[in-house]
C-alpha cells in the first residue's frame, strides 16, 4: 500500500519510515485523575471542573450511576431527594435497559435509546454494549447506523463531536480547544461524502465517527474521554438534503479544489499543534478521489489511518488467511476477483498482494497479477490505463476487455471472488453458479454496507452454490440451513481490526502508521479463528470474545511498531498482550469518595 501511496506522493517523497528525530520524542496522553490505573475498588473523585456533586452529578454522564449510588455517596455528594429511595446494583440496570431496548420494533429506535443511554450514564452504555455486542454492533454500527445518519436532521438533539465547518476557516484551532477533553488519543473524522454504501450525507456522516469511537471504546478499551468525534461540513451535493428543512449542516454545495484542500492542510494542522505528534487521526467515509490523497499527503506527517482502505483491507487479509487454514494452500495460490475498484476494492487488493509478495519474496507487481478488477465500466486491462485513476492503474493488466463481471467471472475464473462496489444484488445466481462451476470450494466476500447493499445475501450464496461456498459479508445474516446443514456465514467486519488496531498504536505511542502493522493485524485476528469456527464453516471468530481478540491484535501491532522504531512508549513492555489488556477501559461502576 505504500508503493501505491508514493506513487501518488511523487517518487521524491519521503516514506513513513523517513523519519525526523524530533519526531520521535515526548508526548503520551497521561491518565490526570488516575480513572483507568485505579483498580475497580479504589475509590476515585468524580472531577469535572470542580467535584461534581448533587444535580450536576447526575447530569455528568461520566460519573453518573443512576440508582446504582450508595447510602455514603448519596450522603457525602448531596444527592439526598435526587433519587428515589432503592438502591439497585449496575446488573440489574443492565437487564432493565436490555429488557427496554428489546420492547422496541425498529432498529433505529434502539439506536435512539442507546444514543439517549451513552448520553446520560456512559459506564452503563459501554457495559450494555461489551456485554452484548453481537446483539448490539448492528444497532450502533452497520447496517442501523447507516438509517442514522439518512435521518440525523429528524433525530438530532444533542451535539455528540465537533462539527466544522467552512464557516470556520481560519479558526480551526479554536474551534478545538472548544471541546472540553484536552487528552485525545483518537479522533474519527469525516467529510460525509460516502457515508457507508448510501453517498453524500453531508454533516449528518456525524453518527459515523460517532458509532466508530464507541466501538474503539467497547471493543478496543479506549477511553471515552480520549475520543474525539469530528465532521467536516464542507458543504453537501445532495440535492434531497439541501431542500430538507430538517438537514443541520451548510446549505451549499461540495467545496472542492484548492478551497477543500486549504481547509485540510488548516485542520490537520491544528488537531497536532492541540493534540500532540501521537494522536491518531482515522479518516472515514471520504470519496476515492479524496482519501487516497489524503492518506498520501499526510501518511509521512501525521499519525493517520483510513478504515475504508487500511481496515477493510486488514479484515479481509486476515479472513483470507484463515480461509488457508480451512481449505489448504497459501494466498499465492488463488486467483481474486473484486467487484468494485474503489478505495476498500483497491485497498483489500494491494494488502493481499503485500502478503503474498511477503510469502513468496515475488517482487509485488507479479504479485498483482493474480488480482483483478471490475469498475463500472468492466474488467480493469491495460488497454483503459489512459484514462483510469491514479490507485486503479496498477491492477490494469493485459487481456482483452470485458463489459460485465459475469464474462470477468468465465474468464479469468477466480477462486476468490470478493464484492466492495457498494450495490446490492450484483452478485447473480448466474455469478455465483458459474464461480462455483470450477471451484469446489469458491471463497465469496459480498463486504458492501449496510445490509440492503450487499451483493448477495447469505440464502443466496449458499443455495446458488449448492453449500459449497466458503462465505462472509460485510453486514450481519442470519445462519442458513441447505441441504439439512447449518451454514453460519462470517462477517468481515472493520470493527474486528480498528479497535485493537487503535489501541496498539496508542498504547506504543506509535507516531506513523506502516503496512506491515496492517499486515500484523490481519495475523493476529486470523490466529484467533479455532477449529470450531472452522467447522462451522466461519473464517472469523465470534464477536463474542472481541476484547479478548483486540488485546491480540493490539499486541502485534504494538510489537511491530517497536520492531520498526515507530514505537515511542519506552521502556517496552515485556508482556504486550497482558500490557493492552490492562490498558483497557473498564465500565464497572466506581465508588466514590
Amino acid at each position: 500500500m505504500e508503493s501505491t501511496l508514493k506513487g501518488i506522493r511523487g517518487s521524491d517523497a519521503p516514506c513513513v519510515l523517513d523519519l525526523d528525530d524530533a519526531a520521535t520524542v515526548a508526548g503520551g496522553v497521561e491518565d490526570t485523575y488516575g480513572e483507568d490505573r485505579a483498580t475497580e475498588e479504589q475509590l476515585v473523585t468524580p472531577w469535572t471542573v470542580s467535584v461534581a456533586s448533587g444535580y450536576n452529578l447526575l447530569r455528568d454522564p461520566r460519573y453518573n450511576k443512576g440508582l446504582a449510588f450508595t447510602e455514603r455517596e448519596r450522603e457525602t455528594h448531596y444527592l439526598r431527594g435526587l433519587l428515589p429511595p432503592a438502591i439497585v446494583s449496575q446488573e440489574l440496570q443492565e437487564r432493565k435497559i436490555m429488557n427496554n431496548i428489546r420492547q422496541y420494533q425498529l432498529p433505529l429506535q434502539r439506536y435512539m435509546a442507546l444514543m439517549d443511554l451513552q448520553e446520560g450514564n456512559e459506564r452503563l452504555f459501554y457495559k450494555l454494549l461489551i456485554d452484548n455486542v453481537e446483539e448490539l454492533l448492528p444497532i450502533v454500527y452497520t447496517p442501523t447506523v447507516g438509517e442514522a445518519c439518512q435521518k440525523y436532521g429528524s433525530i438530532f438533539s444533542r451535539p455528540q463531536g465537533l462539527y466544522i465547518s467552512l464557516k470556520e476557516k481560519g479558526k480551526i484551532l479554536e474551534v478545538l480547544k472548544n471541546w472540553p477533553e484536552r487528552s485525545i488519543q483518537v479522533i474519527v473524522v469525516t467529510d460525509g461524502e460516502r457515508i457507508l454504501g448510501l453517498g453524500d450525507l453531508g454533516c449528518q456522516g456525524m453518527g459515523i465517527p460517532v458509532g466508530k469511537l464507541s466501538l474503539y471504546t467497547a471493543l478496543g478499551g479506549v477511553r471515552p474521554s480520549a475520543c474525539l468525534p469530528i465532521t467536516l461540513d464542507v458543504g453537501t451535493n445532495n440535492e434531497e438534503l439541501l431542500n430538507d428543512e430538517f438537514y443541520i449542516g451548510l446549505r451549499q454545495r461540495r467545496a472542492t479544489g484548492q478551497e477543500y484542500t486549504d481547509f485540510l492542510q488548516e485542520f490537520m494542522s491544528a488537531v497536532k499543534q492541540n493534540y500532540g505528534e501521537k494522536v491518531l487521526i482515522q479518516f472515514e467515509d471520504f470519496a476515492n478521489h479524496n482519501a487516497f490523497d489524503l492518506l498520501a499527503r499526510y501518511g509521512t506527517t501525521h499519525l493517520v489511518f483510513n478504515d475504508d482502505i487500511q481496515g477493510t483491507a486488514s479484515v479481509v487479509l486476515a479472513g483470507l488467511i484463515a480461509a488457508q487454514t480451512l481449505l489448504g494452500g497459501s494466498l499465492a495460490d488463488h486467483t481474486y476477483l473484486f467487484l468494485g475498484a474503489g478505495e476498500a476494492g483497491t485497498g483489500i487488493a494491494e494488502l493481499i498482494a503485500l502478503e503474498i509478495s511477503r510469502q513468496t519474496k515475488a517482487p509485488i507487481e507479479e504479485c498483482r497479477k493474480k488480482i483483478w478488477l471490475v469498475d463500472s465500466k468492466g474488467l480493469i486491462v491495460s488497454t483503459r490505463k489512459e484514462s483510469l485513476q491514479h490507485f486503479k492503474k496498477p491492477w490494469a493488466h493485459e487481456h482483452k476487455p470485458l463489459s460485465n463481471l459475469l464474462d470477468a467471472v468465465n474468464a479469468i475464473k477466480p477462486t476468490v471472488l470478493i464484492g466492495t462496489s457498494g450495490k446490492g444484488q450484483t452478485f447473480t445466481k448466474d455469478v455465483v453458479e458459474a464461480i462455483s462451476s470450477f471451484n469446489e470450494r469458491p471463497i465469496i466476500l459480498a463486504l458492501s454496507n449496510p445490509t440492503s447493499q450487499s451483493e448477495c445475501t447469505a440464502e443466496q450464496a449458499y443455495t446458488w452454490s449448492k453449500g459449497q461456498a466458503v462465505f462472509a459479508t460485510g453486514s450481519p445474516f442470519d445462519p442458513v440451513e441447505y441441504n439439512g446443514k447449518i451454514h453460519v456465514p462470517g462477517q468481515a467486519n472493520n470493527a474486528y481490526i480498528f479497535p485493537g488496531f487503535g489501541l496498539g498504536v496508542v498504547m506504543s505511542g506509535a507516531i506513523r502508521v506502516h503496512d506491515d502493522m496492517l499486515l500484523a493485524a490481519s495475523e493476529a485476528l486470523a490466529q484467533q479463528v479455532t477449529e470450531e469456527n472452522f467447522e462451522k464453516g466461519l473464517i472469523y471468530p465470534p464477536f463474542s470474545n472481541i476484547r479478548k481478540i483486540s488485546a491480540h491484535i493490539a499486541a502485534s501491532v504494538a510489537a511491530k511498531a517497536y520492531e520498526l522504531g515507530l514505537a515511542s512508549r519506552r521502556p517496552r513492555p515485556k508482556d504486550l498482550v497482558k500490557y493492552a489488556e490492562s490498558c483497557m477501559y473498564s465500565p464497572i461502576y466506581r465508588n466514590y469518595r
